[in-house]
């Protein structure tokens, strides 16, 4: 059974076509049409192109940066915001002729990671994207557990907790409330906060090398940084408990990550213990897609 995954970015489509081991079969990127009926054209031309070449169909699950609403059956809160307001789905399926999968793009990201990435054989695992804004999925048993509105993981967008003085009304996030946990612990919030300490940093990778030699207001800001991912993920222990929580995105490609924050999770954790084991992704920016193919897993 072959199964093809599609990760629809706002600057780039990625399709992957995996076997029923999860090895991969064929693989192509195109640029992503900012218009509606362009993107299903891109999304048409690339499924059977793939299925042309293998000589083969299979299954389609497709990845977006946004929700299809159990209410309306429309695509809400996608930052590629032409895609918002239609029933992507089906619009797909019918091009398609057969049920397609849509599923939040963090969601894949912990699916690919459950079935057989970093956290292959856990049954719940919490997936965080830690890029230019901050997501989260649910897998559970290897699914997509994505709640009765479709927004189960979107905890970026819940506040900060345990706010101190400093932090109380500091920021404004893109959703319209302040003090949002994408906010403090995405990698923008990271380096905005690395800036008005006064260093000078444009990117994840740029603080990342200030870290690794050790720069002293690096390391001050990263302490903090730690807190603050520690506090927001002790919420989410608290709350479902998962058997492991992976890291994806820029930010989680810093290693010191991994010894730090485990030293400081027992602080905001109930009962003050906590070996939830705090991962890195085994499949970087393959995951998304490799996700979306395994929508289909049964």
């Amino acid at each position: 059974m072959m199964r093809i995954g599609v990760d629809l970015g706002g600057t780039k489509i990625e399709l992957v076509a995996l076997n029923e081991h999860g090895e991969e079969l064929f693989r192509k990127r195109v640029s992503t049409p900012k218009e509606y009926h362009k993107t299903l054209d891109a999304i048409e031309a690339l499924v059977f192109e793939a299925e042309s070449t293998l000589k083969q169909t299979g299954t389609v699950g497709i990845g977006i940066p946004g929700v299809v609403s159990p209410f309306s059956g429309l695509v809400k809160n996608a930052n590629s915001t032409w895609i918002n307001g239609h029933p992507l789905d089906v619009d797909i399926g019918k091009r398609l002729q057969r049920e397609v999968r849509v599923a939040n793009d963090a969601n894949c990201f912990a699916v690919s990671e459950a079935i057989d990435g970093a956290a292959a054989g856990e049954f719940i695992v919490f997936g965080v994207i830690l890029g230019t804004g901050c997501g989260a999925g649910l897998a559970i048993n290897g699914k997509v557990h994505s709640g009765q509105n479709r927004i189960a993981g979107e905890w970026g967008h819940n506040p900060l907790p345990w706010m101190d003085a400093s932090e109380l009304n500091s920021t404004q996030c893109f959703c319209g409330n302040n003090d949002c946990i994408e906010t403090f612990i995405s990698g923008t919030g990271l380096i905005r906060d690395y800036k008005l300490a006064g260093g000078n940093a444009e990117s994840g990778v740029d603080f990342a090398a200030k870290i690794a030699i050790s720069e002293p207001l690096a390391q001050l800001v990263f302490e903090r940084y730690i807190d603050r991912l520690a506090r927001s993920l002790a919420h989410v222990i608290n709350i479902i408990d998962p058997d492991i929580i992976v890291l994806g995105g820029g930010i989680s490609n810093i290693d010191e990550i991994y010894q730090l924050l485990p030293k400081v999770l027992p602080k905001y954790v109930l009962g003050g213990e906590c070996r939830t084991p705090v991962v890195q992704n085994m499949y970087g920016g393959s995951s998304g897609v490799r996700g979306a193919a395994w929508l289909w897993q049964s």
